[in-house]
C-alpha cells in the first residue's frame, strides 16, 4: 500500500484512462477513413501507454525524494518515505521504471523505424528530474512544466500513430463533415494544459507553509495568495470560454448530447469552481479546490465517450 501511496496510483490510474479512451475513441475510428497501416495496435498502445505511466509514476518517486522537508511540514500524514519506504529503494525504483519506460517506447518507436521520437520520453524523464530539484521551487516555471507534461499525454499519441500524421495541417472538418482526429486530441491537449496550470497554482496555495520553510519562490509566495488567486482565475476564463462557445455551436448544429454535456459536465462547474476559490485562504480549502479541478479535469476526459459515439452514429 505505501508503494501505491509513492507512485499516487489513482492520478496514474487517470494517465492511463485518458490515452485510453484518446486511444478508443479518436484514433481507432480514423482506420476506416485512412488506409495507413495502425502502428499503434492493442499491443503497441499497451506499450506505449504503459511507457507514460511509468514515467509519471517515476515523476511522484523523484519528487518525494527531493521534498520529504516540505511535506514533513506540509502533509506529515501523508508521508511514506522514510517512513514506511527506505529513500536508497526509492530511487532505484525511480531508476528502474525510467529505464523500462524507454525500453517500452523504444520497442514501439523500432518498428516505426524512427528512434527519434524517443526523444520524447527522454524530454520527459529529464523535465521531471529538473522539475522536483530545480523548478518546483521557482516562480511560475514549475507549474508550465507539470502542465506541459500532462498535455503530452495526448500529444504522445499524435507522435506516435502515422496514421495521425494524415490530418497534421489539414482543417477542423474532413471528410463528410466529420472532425479533424488530430485537431480534436489538440482541445484536449489546450484544456489538460490550462487546467492543470491551475491545479498546480493552487497546489502551491496550498504548499504555502511548507514551501516558504523552504526557500521556495512559487506564485503564491512571490506574489501573495489573492494575486495569485487572481491570476487562476484569468487562467479559468481561457477554459471556460471556449466550452461556451464550442457549447453554443453544437446547440446550434443539434449535437445535443455533447452540446449539453459540454455545460453541465464542464461549464457550470468551471465556473462554480472559480466563485468557490475565493471563498476563503486556508489549507484545507485549497485542498478541496484542487480535488475539485480534478473532478472537473476526469469529466472533461469523460466526454470523449460521448464524442465517439456522436461521430461515429
Amino acid at each position: 500500500m505505501a508503494w501505491l501511496k509513492l507512485i499516487r496510483w489513482s492520478n496514474l490510474l487517470i494517465v492511463f484512462l485518458t490515452q485510453l479512451l484518446a486511444w478508443v475513441c479518436v484514433i481507432l475510428p480514423i482506420h476506416q477513413f485512412n488506409e495507413v497501416s495502425f502502428l499503434l495496435n492493442a499491443p503497441n498502445f499497451l506499450l506505449l501507454s504503459l511507457s507514460t505511466v511509468f514515467i509519471a509514476a517515476a515523476g511522484y518517486i523523484i519528487n518525494d525524494y527531493f521534498d520529504i522537508r516540505i511535506d514533513n511540514i506540509n502533509r506529515p500524514e501523508k508521508m511514506v518515505l522514510e517512513k514506511n519506504i527506505p529513500r536508497r529503494m526509492a530511487i532505484i525504483l525511480h531508476t528502474s521504471l525510467n529505464v523500462i519506460a524507454l525500453v517500452l517506447a523504444g520497442i514501439v518507436a523500432r518498428q516505426a523505424g524512427a528512434y527519434g521520437w524517443l526523444l520524447l520520453q527522454l524530454v520527459c524523464t529529464l523535465l521531471l528530474w529538473f522539475y522536483s530539484t530545480h523548478f518546483k521551487r521557482a516562480f511560475m516555471i514549475g507549474n508550465v512544466v507539470v502542465a506541459l507534461l500532462t498535455a503530452l499525454t495526448i500529444v504522445t499519441l499524435i507522435i506516435y500513430e502515422p496514421a495521425m500524421h494524415y490530418y497534421l495541417g489539414r482543417a477542423f472538418f474532413i471528410e463528410d463533415g466529420l472532425p479533424n482526429p488530430v485537431w480534436v486530441l489538440l482541445v484536449y491537449t489546450y484544456f489538460a494544459f490550462v487546467l492543470t496550470w491551475m491545479r498546480e497554482i493552487v497546489k502551491d496555495m496550498e504548499d504555502f507553509k511548507g514551501d516558504e520553510a523552504e526557500g521556495c519562490v512559487t506564485m503564491p509566495i512571490k506574489w501573495g495568495l489573492k494575486k495569485a488567486e487572481q491570476f487562476t482565475l484569468f487562467l479559468g476564463v481561457f477554459a471556460v470560454a471556449p466550452l461556451v462557445i464550442a457549447g453554443v455551436n453544437l446547440l446550434i448544429n443539434r449535437d445535443w448530447l455533447l452540446g449539453i454535456y459540454s455545460f453541465a459536465g464542464l461549464v457550470i462547474p468551471i465556473i462554480w469552481w472559480m466563485f468557490f476559490l475565493p471563498k476563503a485562504a486556508t489549507t484545507a480549502h485549497y485542498a478541496k479546490a484542487s480535488r475539485g479541478l480534478k473532478f472537473i479535469m476526469v469529466s472533461g476526459i469523460g466526454s470523449l465517450i460521448i464524442y465517439y459515439f456522436q461521430a461515429n452514429a
